[in-house]
C-alpha cells in the first residue's frame, strides 16, 4: 500500500470491513445526540432521489426520530424527506418505492425545473451562457437551497448523503448536494452502504441499482463509473486498503488530489492546506 493510500483511508476513516448492525446503531445514535444538543431543532431535511445512499440516511434518519419520539413520549421530532425533480425524473418509481421503504415523517416535492431554468435564462442575459454541465451544479445547489428553505420553515438540520467513496473522488457539487449540516454516512464507502441496506430490510433494487448523478440533460442517467473513469469496486477496494491495477490507482488518487478544495476549509491567510 502506497504512502497515499494510507493517508487516504486515514483521513476518510475508512474501515477494512465493518458490521452492519454495529454502523447503524453508531449512525443513529450519532444524529439524535447531535439534535439533543442543539435543542432548538426537531429534526432533519434530506432530498430523496431513489439511490443507494438518500435511501440509506433517510431510513436511518426515519428511526432515529422514531426512537426519539418513543423516548420522549411525544412526536416532536420528524424526519421530512423531499422529493426534489427537474421536471419529471426518470426513475420516479424508485423514489416512490424508497419513500414506501423509509416511511418518513413528511414528504413534500418541490421541482426545481422552473428555479434552475429562470436561474440559466438570468445568467445568459448577463452575457454568461453555462454548459450542460454547469447546469447540472445549478440543479444540485437549487436542490439544497429549497432543502435549506425547508429546514428554516420547520426548525430541522439539512442531512448530507457525502460518504468516504464520493470523498475520495471529489464527486459531488460545491456548495451543492456537497453543503450541509452533517454527514451521518462518513467513512463509509458503496460497498459498506449495501451491506448496511441489506441488514435494514431494503427492497435489492433500491441498492443495487447503477449509481448516477443524473444531473445533465444530455447525458441523462450517466453512471457515475462513467463520469469518474473508475468503478465503485475498485474505489471500495482502494479505500479498504486493497490492490487495484495501477491504472485505476492512479485514477482515484487524480481524483483525491485535484478535488482538495472540497473537503478542506474555505481557504484563508490563517489555514494552508492549499499550499
Amino acid at each position: 500500500m502506497s504512502e497515499l493510500q494510507q493517508s487516504v483511508i486515514q483521513a476518510l476513516h475508512v474501515k477494512p470491513e465493518i458490521d452492519p448492525k454495529e454502523e447503524i446503531r453508531i449512525r443513529i445514535n450519532f444524529m439524535k445526540e447531535y439534535l439533543q444538543k442543539f435543542s432548538f431543532a426537531n429534526g432533519f431535511v434530506l432530498g430523496i432521489s431513489g439511490g443507494q445512499d438518500s435511501t440509506l440516511l433517510s431510513k436511518l434518519a426515519q428511526l432515529a426520530m422514531d426512537e426519539l419520539n418513543e423516548e420522549q413520549k411525544e412526536q416532536a421530532y420528524q424526519f421530512i424527506g423531499v422529493k426534489l425533480p427537474y421536471g419529471e425524473q426518470g426513475d420516479a418509481e424508485d423514489v416512490e418505492d424508497a419513500i414506501q421503504f423509509v416511511q418518513p415523517s413528511k414528504v413534500l416535492t418541490v421541482n426545481i425545473k422552473e428555479a434552475v431554468d429562470a436561474s440559466e435564462k438570468t445568467l445568459r442575459a448577463a452575457g454568461v451562457v453555462i454548459s450542460d454541465f454547469l447546469k447540472g451544479n445549478e440543479k444540485a445547489r437549487e436542490r439544497m437551497k429549497a432543502q435549506y428553505s425547508i429546514a428554516g420553515v420547520y426548525n430541522c438540520f439539512v442531512l448530507g448523503t457525502d460518504h468516504a467513496a464520493e470523498a475520495v473522488t471529489g464527486f459531488f457539487t460545491k456548495h451543492g448536494d456537497g453543503a450541509c449540516d452533517l454527514v451521518p454516512l462518513d467513512g463509509l464507502n458503496k460497498r459498506q452502504g449495501k451491506q448496511m441496506l441489506k441488514e435494514l430490510g431494503c427492497p435489492e433494487h433500491l441498492y443495487m441499482k447503477k449509481p448516477t448523478a443524473d444531473l445533465e440533460d444530455e447525458r441523462p442517467a450517466l453512471a457515475d463509473e462513467e463520469a469518474l473513469g473508475v468503478t465503485y469496486e475498485e474505489v471500495d477496494d482502494y479505500l479498504e486498503g486493497k490492490e487495484i491495477s495501477q491504472k485505476a490507482r492512479e485514477t482515484i488518487e487524480a481524483h483525491y488530489i485535484k478535488t482538495m478544495h472540497k473537503r478542506e476549509p474555505i481557504a484563508s491567510v490563517y489555514n494552508d492546506w492549499w499550499k
